[in-house]
């Protein structure tokens, strides 16, 4: 009886911890907790002799070879590889593990992770405050760097390369945890999972470029963040913005995102964030907007950027309210703008004042040469209205079936339906944005340079031609 009263009480106790957990565990897992090292460690190697015998604020200096070790930095020094020092795991475990603030680990090459998704095993983990990673190259490694509870840290100039395993089955290149005003600046990261920024505030991204990866950047939960200036292309999405407040993105290139998702630019249930001077081109979707803004406080500001030749220029869910977009270019989109189901965007607008956007597929003229149309642009055509509520008709772009319902539309007008969206004031010339991303490789695809180019050139014989029209008097 008593062992039955035993049992019971341990499960009421159970069961009570679990319902007092806080709100945000129950949100979101944290990253996996070090399992515990029963078996007997390894004896130490020549740099782990090093780190252990070396006083707070050396720099031990890691001449060049091959060291076939796992570190625990334990103590405030600096590690500085020469060219050519390159640290082992051999295939298993983390390699360099921090656990003292105010550490300095640079110029070192650290590759051969282990492959357990379950323990997380990482080239570079990070458990203390004020860390500078610089200059770093990590190679087949599962996770990259991994910042836990370590605020006010720099990552600046790292590569970070995954290993060859299927998206599903990779770690993350860069992970920060509750890990507050952090600068990860000049750093590429490629064929991993995602970089991704968790319940951390004041946190900077800039100059940085992902590639072939399943989110270049991914934030969730992290409030007052800037991402300027980088290059995410050839992901699944390239930037994802989920339940953060204060984000700025500005000066990026975001292109070729072409995955599943193939968004370039994603917001789900975002505040007070300001979108402005970007490149958001070839993508599957330009910018997708789920719930954002959150609340009406703020309105969202899409403001000087450049959404061309995407699939669709912007997918709005009917959920999102309180957006503003003016001085934007919307080039050569298949779809400009596209509604997500049932629903309209009255309660969105796509101009301030006296300024609306640029469209290349507006059909209007400028007789008084101010630079804006004088007749308003909306969106009516019976095709694009039945695409968005039936995305399987994709199919059908550029087929005759197209043709025919573009006709049926334009011929009996009481079918064709009401505007998605009307810009009172469009633009006759493309707005110039300032994009200050890192510019593509010595090795980038021919392709992918030339399509920039057709861009800037198409985009300035459209203007051009625009230009010409209007001071013949002609209709656009």
């Amino acid at each position: 009886m008593n062992r039955r009263r035993r049992a019971i009480t341990a499960t009421l106790v159970t069961l009570a911890a679990l319902w007092s957990a806080p709100a945000a565990a129950q949100t979101h897992d944290a990253p996996a907790a070090r399992p515990a090292d029963a078996s007997p460690r390894a004896p130490l190697g020549e740099l782990g002799r090093r780190i252990a015998s070396a006083p707070a604020g050396s720099t031990i200096v890691v001449e060049p070879g091959v060291y076939r070790e796992h570190l625990t930095i334990d103590r405030p020094l600096a590690l500085v590889g020469r060219p050519g020092a390159v640290i082992d795991g051999g295939g298993s475990g983390d390699i360099i593990e921090i656990t003292a603030p105010d550490v300095t680990v640079r110029g070192l090459t650290v590759r051969n992770t282990g492959i357990d998704l379950d323990k997380e095993n990482a080239a570079v983990r990070v458990l203390a405050p004020r860390a500078t990673l610089e200059s770093l190259v990590l190679e087949d490694v599962l996770f990259g760097i991994d910042l836990r509870e370590a605020p006010d840290s720099t990552l600046r100039g790292n590569t970070v390369g995954g290993k060859r395993l299927d998206i599903a089955r990779r770690g993350d290149g860069l992970r920060l945890w509750r890990s507050d005003r952090c600068l990860v600046e000049g750093n590429t990261i490629h064929d991993g999972r995602d970089a991704i920024i968790w319940y951390s505030t004041g946190v900077t991204v800039r100059d940085n470029h992902g590639r072939d990866c399943r989110y270049g950047l991914h934030l969730m939960f992290s409030d007052s963040v800037t991402i300027e200036s980088n290059r995410f292309e050839n992901n699944s999405v390239g930037v994802y913005l989920m339940y953060s407040t204060g984000v700025e993105v500005r000066g990026n290139r975001l292109t070729g995102n072409r995955g599943p998702s193939g968004y370039g630019l994603g917001l789900k249930e975002t505040d007070r964030f300001t979108v402005r001077d970007n490149l958001i081109a070839a993508n599957r979707a330009g910018i997708y907007i789920d719930g954002s803004p959150f609340t009406a406080s703020i309105p969202g500001t899409f403001t000087r950027n450049t959404v061309a030749c995407n699939d669709v220029g912007v997918v709005f869910l009917p959920s999102a309210r309180g957006n503003e977009l003016y001085e934007n270019n919307f080039i050569d989109n298949i779809d400009q703008i596209a509604v997500a189901g049932r629903g309209d965007l009255s309660a969105n607008s796509f101009f301030k004042g006296e300024r609306g956007n640029f469209w290349s597929d507006y059909t209007g003229y400028d007789l008084n040469h101010d630079g804006v149309g004088d007749f308003v642009h909306e969106s009516q055509t019976l095709f694009e209205n039945l695409m968005d509520r039936n995305p399987s008709l994709r199919l059908m772009l550029f087929s005759p079936a197209q043709q025919a319902i573009e006709f049926v539309g334009r011929a009996v007008p009481a079918i064709r339906p009401e505007a998605k969206f009307t810009d009172e004031v469009p633009l006759m010339r493309p707005v110039e944005i300032t994009v200050s991303a890192p510019d593509a490789p010595a090795g980038a695809p021919a392709q992918a340079i030339g399509a920039a180019l057709l861009l800037i050139v198409g985009g300035g014989l459209v203007g051009l031609a625009r230009a010409g029209r209007s001071a013949t008097g002609g209709v656009a």
